[in-house]
């Protein structure tokens, strides 16, 4: 019989562990890549609202990024939120930035149903905006309409859009010595911040947005 020359210990499970090292590590750049191709193709935010913050540099050919062959990154893009502080209800919504206040009031906080008629309540609520943008110092102002995916899309711009002006209106009417220019804008079922279906998400995309610079002086804290 032919001696056998014995086998390290472990030996034979090297080519197996290096396999499937190196197939999680393919997994993860894959995963990591396909996320940023998820990102690339989510919504953009609505013209004019883009961040003015320079994207960071990114060197691809670093040695601790590692890729397989013919990958590339994803464009860097900035994430410049300083805070978002939002109502228990969801019925308001704050976001700063360095540079912006961004106000956003569900539909139902200030309108009927289909509707574009202010509420009883809603000049309460608009009060408020109108004393940050004074507190800001701000001299331009957009206002953004948008509602959900239900109903035409035609309906929903002309819905959207008035409904901005009637906010305009009072915030022209309280500012009027201020000598702010407006931007008013009605983009219907566009830009949703939720997913329109289920009701909660709806909700949220029924809303106008407020948006104005920050003032030297203004705080971050909503």
């Amino acid at each position: 019989m032919r001696a056998t020359k014995p086998r390290a210990r472990g030996a034979s499970r090297r080519p197996a562990a290096t396999a499937l090292a190196a197939v999680l590590l393919l997994t993860s750049v894959q995963f990591t890549l396909a996320a940023g191709a998820r990102a690339d193709d989510a919504p953009s935010v609505p013209p004019g609202t883009e961040s003015t913050s320079p994207p960071p540099e990114v060197d691809g050919t670093a040695p601790g990024l590692k890729l397989r062959d013919g990958a590339t990154l994803a464009p860097a893009k900035v994430l410049d939120i300083v805070s978002v502080v939002e109502s228990e209800g969801g019925e308001e919504r704050r976001e700063d930035t360095p540079e912006n206040v961004k106000i956003a009031l569900q539909a139902e906080v200030l309108f009927g149903k289909d509707s574009a008629k202010l509420s009883p309540a809603a000049n309460e609520r608009i009060a408020s905006i109108v004393a940050e943008i004074k507190k800001q110092g701000a001299t331009t102002v957009r206002v953004f309409g948008y509602t959900d995916n239900l109903g035409s899309a035609a309906h929903g711009d002309v819905l959207s859009k008035a409904r901005a002006e009637a906010v305009h209106g009072v915030l022209d009417h309280e500012l009027a010595s201020a000598g702010i220019t407006y931007e008013i804008r009605g983009y219907g079922e566009q830009y949703p911040v939720a997913d329109n279906s289920t009701e909660e998400g709806r909700k949220k995309n029924r809303r106008v947005e407020v948006s104005f610079p920050r003032g030297a002086g203004g705080s971050s804290e909503g």
